[in-house]
């Protein structure tokens, strides 16, 4: 992928350094650049430097808009079903609304809406992991999280006592496949 991105600089020359060599002089002025979030983007479909502007979303509000388009969602792939139905068999106690315990409020779900949440993902990879546990890029896959805020609900779990890591990139809940059991 050949696309660069570049925010404010502190130095004009660094502009060169990030985008390629003569953006400076071409009209890419990544010093300029005035506001957070602002960026330059270097592509090569683009003959003129293009101004773009990201915006920090935090994790509530992506969970508002989750709750809302929740009518729109694509139905579950196989491997997410197996999952829900594994902590169906697991927790039946989610199935009747009452909490089961490192779910609750996880990621702005709770286990008596209806809404399927990242938090309740995560949970639900960690709870139904083996015990050699699940891997970095399945709990990623699973819950739609990226790794930055994967492992910060992975810490917030393991401070709490109810999962560990098994091995370097692998976490399982605590009491998963029978292990460490947990009343």
């Amino acid at each position: 992928m050949d696309v660069r991105i570049s925010f404010r600089v502190r130095e004009r020359k660094d502009t060169d350094l990030i985008l390629g060599q003569g953006m400076l002089a071409a009209g890419w002025q990544a010093h300029t650049l005035n506001a957070p979030g602002k960026f330059l983007i270097s592509a090569p479909e683009y003959d003129s430097p293009r101004r773009a502007r990201a915006y920090l979303l935090a994790d509530e509000a992506v969970a508002r808009a989750a709750t809302m388009y929740a009518a729109m969602r694509p139905l579950l792939d196989d491997v997410s079903m197996r999952a829900l139905e594994r902590r169906a068999q697991l927790h039946p106690d989610a199935s009747a609304g009452r909490a089961v315990p490192g779910y609750e409020g996880s990621f702005g779900g709770s286990p008596d809406d209806d809404t399927v949440t990242p938090g309740a993902m995560l949970w639900l990879g960690l709870s139904t992991a083996p015990a050699g546990g699940a891997s970095i890029a399945d709990l990623m896959s699973s819950s739609g999280m990226n790794r930055t805020t994967l492992y910060r609900h992975l810490i917030d779990h393991s401070r709490a006592g109810r999962a560990i890591q098994v091995s370097r990139g692998r976490w399982r809940a605590v009491g998963a496949e029978g292990s460490d059991a947990v009343p």
